[in-house]
């Protein structure tokens, strides 16, 4: 009774190990948020954030997950550094006061509190965004996932594309409203490689 019993154990021990959450962490060279916004009304300006981490867990056994990103606000860029004759380029103002502030805010972050999956596959994450020192919540769409090993690394990797909308007076970045609207589109671009 004893070996069958040890017996029954052995043969679980690699279900249960294969039930563990898994993580992956962002690959920095293939993940990146961006952005677009109206400008006066004329044209969609979009711009990016160069520097980003985060990471994506999800436990296949109990259908969840959960993702966490970090934003380094200086790294904005919207392809307008060069001021030439104007007092700022673009770029410079977005850094200052009047909007990301990234002296005082270095950071903005993204941490998920529910993911709705549909099989292992994330469709929709609902979480809380910081950006100026305010959080407030924010959905995610999740436009496309795909898990399964890097073609050239053959290491396992998932990723895809999640895009949501946010008021920005909301974080109290106020400038330019309402010639610049209030409302910004945001999504990101995320490939993260298995732990």
């Amino acid at each position: 009774m004893n070996k069958a019993f040890l017996f029954a154990v052995v043969l679980a021990l690699p279900l249960s190990a294969a039930a563990a959450p898994e993580s992956y962490t962002f690959d920095p060279y293939h993940t990146y948020p961006y952005f677009e916004i109206e400008h006066f009304g004329i044209s969609t300006v979009r711009g990016m954030f160069r520097k980003s981490t985060g990471k994506f867990v999800i436990d296949r056994a109990t259908k969840a997950a959960s993702v966490e990103i970090s934003i380094e606000t200086a790294s904005i860029d919207t392809g307008d550094n060069d001021k030439g004759s104007r007092p700022r380029a673009r770029d410079e103002h977005l850094r200052n006061a009047d909007f990301f502030n990234v002296t005082e805010f270095p950071r903005m972050t993204f941490k998920s509190t529910a993911v709705k999956l549909n099989g292992e596959n994330p469709t929709e994450v609902s979480g809380n965004l910081t950006l100026l020192g305010v959080t407030r919540p924010l959905t995610l769409k999740v436009d496309r996932w795909v898990c399964r090993d890097h073609p050239m690394s053959k290491k396992p990797m998932c990723g895809g594309n999640a895009s949501g909308t946010l008021k920005r007076s909301e974080f109290g970045m106020k400038y330019g409203i309402p010639a610049i609207p209030d409302e910004l589109k945001l999504f990101f671009a995320i490939e993260a490689y298995k732990d």
